[in-house]
């Protein structure tokens, strides 16, 4: 089996929230200010359905047909963006012979959950493995949701598909298989059950759900957990534990059993710190709060985050607003007991990468700081990180008609800061390069540079002629409590004006952003979406296939920013902010 990155995983789970509700756009009305206060229920009723050791559930918790008005207030309101909405709700439906406003709007309700309920339906790998899923959708009309069942079967039916109707603990199920009719007339509960990989089932459960799986005893497997409570996800103590964590206006989650997610995904074994991840979804006036929760395995410890702020990070003051990329946050020194830095490498442990790589999110936050070590030729941890003990941001700074960005850093000043610099020109030093000082908007700055040469001159044809000419490689200066560091004369100079005018930091779109984050927290990572989108397809190509599902949301996102912060008892938590665009 192809394995997938565990945090891909995690972002198609964050996305499958965004999309499944931007999949029903347009399909009604509803008061977008509703969704400010989250879901008109707690926590997914449908849980009640699902395994405690299924590998994942997701779950809208709103109307589909709220979600419209919504994306209407925060959201480009042009026809383009309609006819777009309309096309991916034509595409939902096609080939069904269904219609939204007749036949599914009359009774959905206010949920609507999909789980991956186990990796293998009969757990017997000699046969073939084969996912089962199951969907619940709330219904507020269970005679309509039952028309709708036998609706959606007769059609299939008429177009040849082959039904099985069942009668389980006085629940009626529906099945068509387009196996052979031999592989569909054998007993439910038989060893050959397997066969029927091609079905698809439905049933209304009571007065308040429709269930739908890829197999009939995914179906079964559903009302017996209802009838033994301590079989269903419910039951368990980390998923409770899980939701008293949450935020109460969000308008859904996801749920992640890690161990089962590795299982599912045939990934390599190995001790987990954690076992377990939820991801709830929450909405304000300029977009949506992602905001995860890993939980550690009973037998785990987690060492206590290093101090949080308060406050924005003060060196962000030298950071451009034309930057695409930034990375902000407190001591760096203690990088590896962030929370951040622990879901890098719970993504890393989940993907089965090897000691000298990781995660897809891990390397694009890594990415820019190798290129960095790389051009200055030092080791980050020794070089940098160890005497950065106060605030600190890294910026990428585009250029027109270059491909490689220019980076700034920005770290505060303590007493272990004065010694590092000192050795930073001493490793140039070793490295060839001359330190100079330069005069730059009345400011002395010390600059890293290598002597080369060049004919003097394309005319000199015996090439007798040459001209030396100094390449700067880095560029540092200090200014009030902050060392500003640059690859370029040209990044110091944007850098310096930023400290006076134009920082990102004073920038409403960051300030919007990292407003919607909770405080205190241990800093930020702040992606201009338009500006860096190439960098993160490239780092994460699974972005490319969600584009294309969810085009209107993607073309409306602004930006995103991540960060981490709370600090709960064998917990840690992040969030994502997915800003988004307004006229």
């Amino acid at each position: 089996m192809k394995q997938r990155s565990f945090f891909s995983f995690l972002i198609v789970g964050v996305v499958v929230l965004l999309l499944t509700g931007c999949s029903y756009l347009g399909f009604g009305r509803g008061n977008p200010l509703s969704l400010l206060r989250g879901g008109s229920q707690a926590n997914p009723a449908a849980a009640m359905f699902v395994p405690k050791q299924a590998p994942a559930m997701v779950s809208l918790l709103v109307n589909p047909d709220a979600l419209d008005s919504f994306w209407q207030m925060i959201a480009s309101g042009e026809r383009r963006q309609g006819a777009e909405l309309s096309s991916l709700k034509t595409s939902l439906l096609a080939d069904t012979g269904l219609d939204y406003q007749r036949d599914i709007k009359p009774w959905i309700d206010d949920e609507i959950t999909l789980a991956v309920t186990s990796a293998d339906i009969d757990r017997d790998a000699s046969n073939g493995r084969q996912t089962g899923y199951l969907m619940a959708i709330a219904t507020k009309n269970a005679q309509k949701s039952r028309e709708f069942l036998e609706l959606l079967f007769t059609k299939r039916a008429i177009a040849g598909t082959e039904l099985m109707f069942e009668q389980y603990k006085g629940i009626k199920l529906i099945s068509d298989n387009q196996q052979s009719s031999s592989a569909a007339t054998q007993k439910p509960d038989t060893h050959s059950d397997k066969s029927r990989q091609n079905s698809f089932s439905g049933a209304v459960v009571g007065d308040r759900f429709i269930l739908f799986a890829n197999h009939p005893k995914i179906l079964r497997d559903a009302i017996n957990n209802v009838q033994a409570a301590d079989l269903n996800l419910t039951s368990s103590s980390q998923y409770q534990k899980a939701l008293t964590l949450l935020p109460a206006d969000k308008i859904g989650l996801t749920y992640l059993n890690l161990p089962s997610v590795a299982a599912w995904q045939g990934l390599e074994s190995a001790t987990q710190k954690y076992d377990s991840q939820i991801i709830a979804l929450e909405v304000n006036r300029k977009g949506l709060l992602a905001e995860t929760t890993l939980l550690a395995a009973p037998d785990q410890e987690i060492a206590p985050p290093p101090p949080t702020l308060s406050q924005t990070v003060g060196a962000l003051q030298y950071i451009p607003t034309a930057t695409q990329f930034s990375i902000s946050g407190s001591d760096l020194s203690h990088l590896e007991n962030t929370n951040l830095n622990q879901l890098w490498q719970q993504s890393t442990q989940l993907s089965g990468a090897s000691s000298s790589s990781s995660g897809a999110v891990s390397r694009l936050v890594k990415q820019p700081l190798a290129e960095l070590q790389a051009r200055w030729g030092i080791e980050l941890p020794k070089d940098i990180f160890s005497w950065v003990q106060g605030e600190y941001a890294l910026g990428l700074l585009p250029h027109e008609g270059q491909t490689t960005p220019d980076f700034i850093f920005v770290a505060e000043k303590l007493d272990a800061a004065v010694q590092g610099i000192s050795r930073l020109d001493a490793v140039a030093q070793q490295q060839g390069l001359s330190v100079a000082q330069l005069p730059l908007q009345n400011q002395k700055i010390s600059a890293w540079t290598q002597l080369i040469t060049a004919p003097a001159s394309s005319s000199d044809a015996d090439g007798s002629s040459f001209t030396l000419k100094a390449k700067v490689q880095g560029v540092h200066t200090g200014v009030g409590n902050y060392e500003i560091f640059t690859t370029s004369v040209g990044a110091m100079d944007e850098a310096l004006k930023a400290g006076k005018n134009g920082a990102l930091v004073n920038s409403p779109n960051f300030q919007d952003s990292v407003d919607a984050i909770p405080k205190p927290n241990q800093g930020y990572l702040y992606l201009d979406w338009p500006a860096s989108r190439t960098i993160v397809e490239r780092q994460l190509p699974i972005l490319k296939l969600l584009e294309v599902a969810g085009k209107p949301f993607f073309n409306n996102l602004r930006s995103l920013t991540v960060s981490s912060y709370g600090s709960e008892t064998g917990a840690i938590k992040g969030g994502v902010f997915f800003q988004l665009k307004r006229e």
